[in-house]
């Protein structure tokens, strides 16, 4: 109520900025209360912070509009008094700079290019046989539900080669040569040759394995993803996902673990700890966590692929992988608490970003 006063009250710039400092700036009244939220009790949490986030975005509107009266009102005296001159250069705008989630994202490449990592990329529509059953993952096994799916229409089917079909179908109903048990159940080469937006970048990866299974190897790649999510506060159907392999003789899990600490500190999260973890197609699996304000965040997943996965494509070095998510990252770095923001078409709030 104060701002909204001191807002409505102000006939100068200055005192506008003196508004903006107070109750926006980085020791300001919203930040404050930003900050108190992690000592909350967890129903409250999500409330607050919603609240924070509408005065937030109360306050910059009403700022704004102010300053546009302001404005108005210089141009108009200006012209009443004689002073005005159509001729003058307009004032310079505000320079273009890269989004948030790009910077953060460009931080992320140039960190494993550093480390001796390769880019990959690849197509976002993909067939359900790369992004779910050569990575161990059958069809209507419960693991799926781990990630909701876009299927397309158009086409119905993409055709995929009948031997690597017949290889996945013994993995999955019996485990192969692999030593495993397999999934049990039929296989389906219809399932197998469905389009749909990838679920997660791995499948870059394993056709990188695919086509190179002999030839060592460090690729990441940082690419879009779709999932059928609702979006909240965490969660988009559409995001970006940060991931990662490295195939070697010798490769191990601490390496794995090492690797990750190595890339977390040089993003400015000193403190990492793992925990087991489960995914379809690694074995060991963990999750990794980072500390950040005094909590431990988990802001991805690791292992060693399994033998059903790595066999099957002719791979006789172990392969470490990891997978964590671009915007949680970013949110952590920017200091974000609602995924959304990212987002939004608020110019206001994307000037004041620092360069990171």
């Amino acid at each position: 109520v104060d701002a909204l006063r001191r807002i409505g009250e102000a006939v100068e710039a200055e005192e506008l900025r003196a508004v903006e400092k107070d109750f926006l700036g980085k020791e300001g009244a919203v930040a404050e209360i930003l900050g108190l939220i992690p000592s909350l009790d967890p129903k409250d949490r999500r409330e607050a912070g919603q609240g924070a986030n509408q005065l937030k975005t109360e306050l910059l509107a009403a700022i704004a509009a102010a300053k546009a009266s302001l404005e108005e009102a210089e141009v108009a005296a200006q012209r009443d008094a004689g002073g005005f001159d159509p001729t003058l250069q307009p004032a310079s705008t505000a320079r273009g700079a890269l989004h948030p989630i790009t910077q953060v994202r460009r931080d992320v490449e140039s960190i494993f290019t550093s480390m001796g990592y390769e880019v990959l990329d690849g197509p976002e529509v993909e067939l359900d046989y790369y992004n779910f059953q050569a990575l161990n993952i059958p069809v209507d096994h419960p693991s799926r539900e781990m990630q909701d799916t876009f299927y397309l229409d158009q086409p119905k089917s993409i055709d995929l080669d009948d031997d690597v079909m017949q290889a996945w179908k013994a993995i999955h109903e019996h485990g192969g040569e692999t030593g495993s048990t397999g999934w049990g159940g039929s296989y389906s080469t219809e399932v197998s040759q469905r389009p749909l937006l990838r679920t997660h970048t791995t499948v870059n990866t394993i056709q990188y394995l695919a086509n190179h299974p002999t030839e060592a190897c460090r690729v990441f790649s940082v690419d879009r993803v779709f999932r059928k999510e609702a979006i909240d506060r965490t969660h988009l159907p559409e995001f970006h996902q940060i991931e990662g392999i490295i195939m070697e003789e010798g490769a191990n899990l601490q390496m794995l673990v090492t690797t990750l600490k190595t890339f977390y500190a040089k993003m400015g999260y000193p403190e990492v700890r793992v925990r087991p973890a489960y995914f379809p197609y690694t074995e060991p699996s963990l999750e990794i966590e980072v500390k950040w304000r005094g909590k431990w965040l988990e802001l991805g997943g690791a292992g060693i692929f399994r033998p059903e996965v790595t066999e099957p494509l002719g791979i006789t070095s172990p392969v470490l992988a990891w997978g964590m998510g671009l915007e949680r990252l970013a949110m952590l770095v920017l200091g974000l608490d609602d995924i959304r923001q990212l987002y939004i078409s608020d110019l206001e709030w994307l000037r004041n970003q620092p360069i990171l």
